[in-house]
């Protein structure tokens, strides 16, 4: 489960196989040949002969096949940063990553403001996105969270002082890792690493604790169009009147008309524009 020294630790149903990179994908100086969540081929003799397609990739942290990004806030102390959480959630879109949305420490709420947080979230479910009103403290949810995540590769990502060390507590496993033998046909499994905390569920799975994902910073989103694919609930909303519209102030704008009608969430699409208008002015330096 670990990365030592160069050896791979590749986890086979239940065994652990200690094995090295053979051949074209033993390159030098390229750290990503062979990464957390990598779905690996593995000989007899203990070498890693190919690496599955990834569906995903992060660089930083270096982790692959991610099923789930956790974005954990907390309901109070500190209190909800709602444009934080969309700068993940775009993240989480860019990175073809689906996320779900936790929030710890809902003992410190009132059920007024347990109602207000759920109206405030609700914007999620129009975007298909779950999300877990929980408490650590009061062991409140945590049963329902690990059955989501049983049988996953989780990423966890969110600000400081939420209770996320406190949660993936709660859900790994402590179990410590053991070298199996190997076997004399090929199998495959998957790559871990101590690099990226790769942990092992108490119900099946894994969490990797992803603190680079929680930045701020937008990713590297090429151009407008690209930034549109971003917002699913853009999408399947009829055709606008110009085949490049911006949905900025160009007239008889789809989106612009679901904004208004309500189908699209108001706050959403001014994050989006908000986004649009920072790109433009600090990366891509040109008007469309």
């Amino acid at each position: 489960m670990n990365k030592i020294q160069g050896f791979y630790y590749v986890k086979v149903n239940e065994k652990i196989y200690e094995c090295k990179l053979r051949g074209i994908l033993k390159r030098k100086e390229n750290k990503s040949n062979c990464v957390v969540g990598d779905i690996v081929e593995i000989s007899k003799d203990n070498y890693i002969i190919s690496i599955e397609k990834r569906k995903n990739f992060l660089e930083r942290p270096l982790v692959a096949n991610i099923d789930h990004l956790v974005i954990q806030f907390a309901g109070k102390d500190p209190s909800i940063d709602y444009e934080r959480l969309n700068i993940l959630l775009l993240r989480s879109f860019f990175y073809k990553i689906k996320p779900i949305v936790i929030v710890n420490k809902i003992d410190l709420l009132s059920n007024n403001e347990i109602k207000e947080l759920q109206n405030n979230l609700k914007f999620l479910e129009k975007l298909g996105i779950n999300y877990f009103l929980i408490s650590q403290k009061e062991n409140i949810g945590i049963e329902n969270l690990k059955l989501f995540l049983k049988d996953k590769i989780t990423a966890f990502a969110g600000p400081s002082g939420v209770g996320k060390s406190s949660i993936i507590n709660l859900l790994q496993n402590e179990k410590k890792l053991e070298t199996g033998e190997t076997s004399k046909k090929l199998k495959k499994g998957k790559h871990t690493t101590k690099d990226t905390n790769l942990l092992e569920l108490i119900n099946g799975g894994y969490i990797a604790d992803t603190p680079g994902f929680s930045s701020i910073e937008l990713p590297n989103i090429r151009d407008t169009q690209e930034l549109i694919s971003l917002f699913p609930e853009f999408k399947n909303k009829g055709n606008c009147k110009f085949n490049d519209c911006l949905h900025i102030n160009e007239p008889n704008c789809v989106i612009k008309n679901c904004v208004e009608n309500g189908k699209i969430i108001k706050t959403r699409y001014e994050f989006y524009k908000k986004v649009y208008e920072k790109l433009k002015q600090e990366r891509w330096n040109k008007y469309e």
